[in-house]
């Protein structure tokens, strides 16, 4: 398939978001049995102001991605069949939860509504469930507007949604070290460790779905294709002097050299190098090693879902192989 650049920067954008609001959720929650060092309110409220700028800026960069912006709102119409139009209307749903988050840490909305046992819930802890409820279900929606696709074997998976789920989880905790660091803040290295785990979690994934991917046995062949059923048929010609929407649209016109490339670099920027950069950050006990582990991750990132969108071999490239 073709890259869209738009795409691909939705759905990094609002996945480390996403990820960014569970990681203020996570450590409000590991600070009431006090695992972790209780933080002011202010810090969880720009915390999710920052959440809420990624989710927005993934927001603004889905329309350039639309032939008709001022029809956008049709997208949710299909609620009952299409994972598009859940994603739309989740999606805003996530952001006035996030801001409803951040707003009511700021204003220090934290007398208890009610107890239950020892447990003192307020509305930031309301706030923060129903809003990390409502962050996973986010992430489903986008990974099965993929996932659904049943012709597209590379994406029609489990994995997908699992890939989705990790990697923006696993950019979130890590962005959520890169602000502690920022701020000189204790939890950087809790949010730094969930971070790590979480990466790990998404090489195990994505390593899953790559070793898929190799091994799909394919369910279209040329011969399928075209209706003849001789063992030996290779296209000489598209049968036309120029492209079409069909090679523009369904083939991203990159050699395989070039897309293996891609691959080799965000397997390096999004696992290992994160990784080494923020355990020197512990050692070193620098503050700005957290930020560079998120900026190279990101770039990895954008990397890793470019070769999500490229390595789906449409099946009527079967068709066309001699431009695909």
């Amino acid at each position: 398939m073709h890259p869209a650049f738009s795409v691909i920067f939705l759905t990094t954008l609002i996945g480390a978001g996403q990820g960014l609001y569970l990681a203020m959720v996570t450590g409000q929650l590991y600070s009431i049995p006090r695992f972790v060092e209780a933080q002011g309110d202010r810090f969880y409220a720009v915390g999710s102001l920052v959440a809420l700028l990624f989710l927005i800026a993934g927001l603004v960069a889905s329309f350039f991605h639309l032939g008709r912006p001022e029809r956008a709102w049709r997208a949710a119409a299909k609620w009952r069949t299409s994972w598009l139009s859940r994603e739309v209307i989740v999606l805003p749903i996530v952001m006035a939860l996030v801001l409803a988050y951040g707003l009511a840490h700021w204003m220090v909305w934290t007398d208890p509504l009610f107890e239950i046992g020892a447990l003192k819930v307020d509305v930031t802890l309301l706030l923060g469930v129903v809003g990390t409820l409502a962050s996973l279900a986010l992430f489903v929606c986008t990974a099965m507007i993929y996932a659904d696709v049943k012709f597209l074997q590379e994406w029609h998976t489990p994995l997908t949604v699992f890939n989705f789920t990790f990697f923006g989880a696993a950019s979130g905790f890590m962005l959520a070290a890169a602000y502690s660091a920022y701020l000189g803040n204790p939890l950087v290295s809790f949010y730094g460790t969930w971070a790590v785990i979480l990466t790990f979690a998404a090489l195990g994934s994505r390593l899953a779905h790559l070793y898929r991917n190799a091994h799909i046995k394919r369910k279209s062949t040329v011969q399928t294709a075209i209706g003849v059923r001789h063992n030996t048929l290779v296209q000489r010609t598209q049968g036309a002097t120029g492209g079409s929407f069909n090679t523009r649209e369904f083939f991203h016109g990159r050699s395989q050299r070039f897309v293996q490339n891609v691959r080799y670099l965000f397997l390096i920027l999004v696992f290992p190098l994160p990784v080494l950069l923020i355990g020197a950050s512990y050692v070193a006990e620098s503050p700005n090693l957290p930020i560079l582990a998120f900026v190279v991750q990101y770039v990895g990132l954008l990397a890793e879902r470019w070769t999500f969108f490229a390595e789906a071999q449409h099946p009527q490239n079967i068709y066309y192989q001699s431009v695909a």
